[in-house]
């Protein structure tokens, strides 16, 4: 695997992270999925979610791959009144990334990013490295840090 903007960013900020590569099934890139694949508790693997809000604009999620977004306290903790998730074909010009390969760090440009507050539970975990078959491992805190983020209560 080459490097990808979020490695880039990653390492020219001297973060301590770990990457790890798994087989891509086109067919199933759910969250769960990737969690089994890379031998992780699938509630330390965050997807990256990208909406848009009524107030702020485009605004970023990552939470658990095994939860859902709840849309209104996303929409309370991103200051607007109501946020909705963007279409998978806006995407990639947007971000830069792929769906199933879409990272919170190295977007086109950074948007409000928000992380579950249940990352906070654990030692490290896992976003995707900014393309299918990859993870980053790293610390909630490095990740919030990098990125501008804020924990909030997401899902």
């Amino acid at each position: 695997m080459g490097k990808t903007n979020a490695i880039r960013i990653l390492e020219a900020h001297n973060v301590l992270f770990e990457t790890v590569s798994y087989e891509v099934d086109e067919d199933d890139l759910s969250g769960p999925s990737v969690a089994r694949k890379i031998g992780a508790d699938p509630d330390t693997v965050f997807k990256t979610l990208v909406c848009a809000g009524d107030k702020t604009g485009n605004v970023v999620f990552c939470i658990p791959v095994t939860t859902d977004l709840d849309l209104k306290k996303a929409a309370f903790s991103s200051g607007n009144k109501k946020v909705e998730m963007i279409k998978v074909k806006d995407l990639f010009p947007l971000t830069g990334y792929l769906r199933g390969g879409c990272s919170p760090v190295g977007m086109k440009k950074q948007f409000p990013t928000y992380i579950d507050e249940t990352a906070q539970l654990f030692e490290s975990i896992y976003v995707s490295a900014g393309v299918r078959g990859a993870q980053i491992r790293l610390s909630a805190d490095d990740l919030l840090n990098i990125t501008g983020a804020g924990y909030a209560d997401l899902i």
